[in-house]
Order: C-alpha cells, then structure tokens, then sequence
C-alpha cells in the first residue's frame, strides 16, 4: 500500500521529533554539552583533568566530570542516584567506559562542594556582571513530616546543622526541616545563597550579605523590615534596602513597580527549582549530602540560565529547553 505525500511528511516530522526528544534527554549528548560548557567557562583557573581533591595519580573520571555529571543528572530531571547509574551501567555502558560507582560518585561530589560552589559563584558574577538591582527572600525546606520529627536524625549530631521546626506565612504552615534564603538578579540568577534551620529569621540573612554584596538595591518581602539593619547595610555595603511597609506602620514607605517585579522573579526561580530540580525532595541521610544535593541544583540552573544567554541566545528563564 503507498503513502500519500500527507502521511510521508507526518511520518518524517514524527520522526524529526522522535530524534530531538532522545537527544534532549540522552546523558551522553548532554553530558558532552556541559563539558564543553564548564571548559570554557573555567579556563586556567580550575584544571579540568585530574583529581582536585588531593594529590596523586589523575582518575580515570575527573573531578570536572563528576561536577558534569552531577549538573546533567540535574537538568534531565533525574532525582534517583540507583536510577541513574542503572542508566550509565546498561544502556550508557560504551559512553561511559571509565564511569566510578556510585558510593565513590556520591564521596567524590560531597568532597567537591567547594569547587562547585567557586564554580557556580564564578558563572553567577559574569551574568550578573552589570546587575546593581537584587531580590531577597527565602524558601522552606521540609526534610520529613511534623509527625516524624523525633525520629529524624539527619544533621543532629552538630549544633549548626541541627534542623528545627518552622512557620512558612506565605503557605500558612508550620514544617520540620532548613529554609533555602537567595538573592537573586532581575533576570533570575542566584547571586549568594544559604541553608539555616527552619527557626531562624529572614532577617538573619540580611547580616551577611553586606559582606557579599556592595553598592547596590535589594528588595525583599515584609518579613525583611529592619530600620536598624538597613542602616548598618547602607553604611557597611552602601546597599539600599527596599521593602514594602506593614498596614500597621506609622511612616509609609512606597515600592516602586520594577522593584516588586523584581521580587516576582525570585519567587518564579524557586518555582523552577521545586518543578524541574525537585529541590523539596529529600534523600540525604546526613547534612553535608543534603546541602550537597542543594548546592548540585542551585549549580544545574544557574549552568542552564549561562547557555542560554551565551550559546542559544534566548531568554535566561527558558531552562526546561537549554538542552535541546
């Protein structure tokens, strides 16, 4: 039986679309992306072969290809370690002919949590390189339910990481685990970053920004009011904080419209992270691969939002199609 010209041309865009879906979502071509990436963003200041962790012989896997791996895994929605090295062990097998295990990936990328950080803050200053305009705010991070809260015993051996029990006024809720506190650019990305317990205070945050943040406005939320936090941050930093006044405030301030636009985009960037990184979930049975698993994320977007500035030339948000 022939084909007419129609059912030829649904067939071939079928399968014109079949190739661009497998290839979006194959590790391999994927990983090849975002080490390309990585080598040009770095150049001479972080090898990018051999082992960064300490002295001796080069691994077959780098230290840089375990961070690309990491970062790969992240954008592809693939939240599951036993998933994802089922995948590079079966069907990516001859992709990957030096892949490690997965405990040796897991101690390798917690041991990399400085690295990838020096490598996310370098990516985050060039795209916000003419940026004096920041959005303040924080995200809870509920690591169990209410009802398991005894029972969890991640991060309580250590007074600084013990998690704790916390109210989130914008869902109307009280949650058991750390708050995610950002700054981010008008055009969403992280500039600094930081996990606390879930008790501590928004206003907590603001002290040490001024130390990583100089001449500039950040505007924030209510839950950010501090008349002598914002004059310390405008004598220290020459940071200008804006937020909007309580109802029950005698002296009025009023936010300008960009300014509530800007806080706007912060909360679609934790919107991202929840959707496409799956940051709410939690796998991690101590602290420091908690924070790891954050800090991977965080890494992933702001790696997504670098491509689609300098390689695809799109708009910084679209991270679901960096990729493709």
């Amino acid at each position: 039986m022939k084909l007419n010209s129609l059912a030829i041309s649904v067939l071939q865009s079928t399968e014109k679309f079949r190739y661009k879906q497998n290839s979006m979502h194959c590790i391999k071509s994927c990983f090849d992306k975002i080490m390309h990436v990585l080598k040009d963003i770095l150049g001479t200041d972080i090898p990018v072969s051999g082992n960064l962790l300490r002295p001796g012989p080069k691994p077959k896997f780098s230290d840089i290809e375990v961070i690309a791996l990491s970062i790969v895994a992240e954008a592809l929605s693939i939240d599951s370690e036993n998933y994802l090295f089922h995948k590079l062990n079966t069907d990516y097998k001859k992709d990957f002919p030096n892949i490690l295990s997965r405990r040796q990936y897991n101690d390798r990328r917690k041991g990399l949590f400085e690295v990838m950080e020096k490598v996310r803050q370098k990516i985050a200053d060039i795209l916000n390189e003419i940026t004096d305009v920041y959005a303040i705010d924080s995200m809870p991070m509920e690591i169990c339910k209410l009802s398991r809260e005894k029972r969890n015993k991640m991060g309580k051996h250590e007074e600084y990481t013990k998690p704790s029990k916390g109210f989130c006024a914008s869902q109307n809720k009280y949650f058991y685990g750390y708050k995610l506190h950002a700054v981010c650019s008008p055009v969403g990305v992280i500039q600094c970053l930081n996990i606390t317990n879930a008790s501590t205070h928004d206003i907590s945050y603001l002290k040490e920004i001024k130390d990583e943040l100089k001449n500039c406005i950040v505007t924030g939320d209510r839950g950010y009011i501090a008349a002598a936090l914002k004059k310390e941050l405008m004598e220290k930093s020459n940071i200008l904080l804006e937020v909007p006044s309580r109802s029950n405030q005698l002296t009025k301030v009023k936010v300008i419209k960009p300014l509530r636009n800007i806080r706007k985009r912060i909360e679609t960037v934790f919107s991202q992270l929840c959707d496409q990184f799956m940051i709410q979930r939690n796998y991690a049975k101590q602290f420091l691969g908690y924070k790891t698993r954050i800090l991977s994320k965080v890494l992933g977007m702001t790696v997504l939002q670098w491509i689609n500035k300098f390689i695809r030339a799109k708009p910084v948000g679209q991270i679901k199609y960096a990729l493709s």
